[in-house]
């Protein structure tokens, strides 16, 4: 998509969106370009500068990107807690641990540990109910 800053005759300025500069081009040529005034079809392109983020734009963009990251991470670690604090971890034995727990019916309780994607997607399609959690370093900011 690209927007052309475009010109009546009448002198009245619009901004307009096309698939690309040809489809600028096409409709030009067919006079198939209009403005609101109804009262002429002569629209040309004006001169546009690119949109640039000013360095204090890009910086301020930086930092609400930067917050958002911090806040993430900060809310990741805090989830990464809870669920120590909450559950056993099993480690590589995850898969086997929440297939016991699920047909057995013995020792249930909250447990976390290491799956592939792959065993993962077993244990969903079994009907075992288990999340994937992105895990962060405790450390990390």
């Amino acid at each position: 998509m690209i927007k052309y800053q475009l010109k009546c005759e009448c002198g009245i300025e619009f901004e307009s969106w096309f698939s690309n500069s040809k489809e600028y081009d096409r409709l030009e040529k067919k006079n198939l370009l209009s403005c609101k005034c109804g009262q002429s079809k002569k629209i040309s392109k004006q001169i546009m500068s690119p949109q640039i983020a000013s360095k204090k734009e890009f910086n301020s963009n930086s930092s609400k990107h930067e917050n958002f990251l911090k806040t993430v991470n900060k809310k990741l670690r805090e989830l990464r807690s809870y669920i120590e604090k909450n559950s056993e971890y099993v480690g590589e034995n995850f898969v086997s641990e929440a297939r016991s727990i699920h047909y057995d019916k013995k020792n249930v309780r909250n447990i976390y540990g290491k799956a592939t994607p792959e065993q993962t997607e077993e244990l969903l399609e079994e009907g075992i109910e288990v999340n994937t959690v992105p895990w962060v370093n405790k450390l990390d900011n």
